[in-house]
């Protein structure tokens, strides 16, 4: 007999909140490092470049926002670029080289160094996403691998490393998600004390 409803629901929620507190021991650090290369990428003049496929193309979006946007608190605008948005150049890129160049070549264009990507891949296998960060790295710009299972060639290609050791993918996409948003208020609280 299946598990009733409530049962997959709370087993969601042991779920996450056990590899919330088992991230603790590894990504904390890494995560506050990362938070503070963004700080210094910002004061520097820089900006923000977020890539990833999927959910993790999602989670782009939404860190990017709540940078240029706000997260918790009323301030100006903080320069991030999320580059899973605009469909024109993905399809173009996609169509015209292949589709492992689709963030790398948007890099080529507006990254500069002094930059910081943040590139997102339950993975770390994405070749979209270790094409963005070869790019990246050869323009001087600071790489931080946000990873789930052992993060993969991107988690031992970035600067910063922030692993999320599991092989559930819905899993480490929560603790990603949490991940991101201390990190935007790190970010906020020390360009906008």
């Amino acid at each position: 007999m299946p598990d009733s409803f409530a049962d997959v629901v709370a087993r969601a929620l042991t779920g996450s909140a056990r590899l919330h507190e088992a991230a603790q021991a590894v990504a904390v650090a890494p995560a506050a490092a990362a938070a503070e290369a963004m700080v210094a990428a910002l004061r520097g003049g820089g900006k923000i470049l977020v890539c990833g496929n999927g959910g993790s193309a999602s989670d782009a979006q939404h860190f990017a926002a709540e940078l240029v946007g706000r997260f918790e608190r009323e301030r100006r605008a903080i320069a991030s670029v999320a580059l899973t948005t605009d469909t024109s150049i993905l399809t173009a890129i996609a169509n015209d080289y292949a589709y492992a160049r689709v963030f790398a070549r948007q890099i080529e264009a507006i990254g500069r160094a002094g930059d910081l990507l943040l590139a997102i891949s339950t993975s770390g296998e994405s070749a979209s996403v270790l094409e963005a960060m070869a790019t990246a790295k050869a323009g001087g710009i600071t790489t931080v691998a946000l990873t789930g299972r052992d993060g993969g060639p991107a988690g031992a290609a970035a600067d910063i490393h922030i692993n999320v050791p599991s092989t559930s993918t819905a899993r480490v996409q929560e603790v990603h998600r949490t991940l991101l948003h201390a990190m935007c208020e790190l970010v906020e609280r020390e360009l906008y004390a």
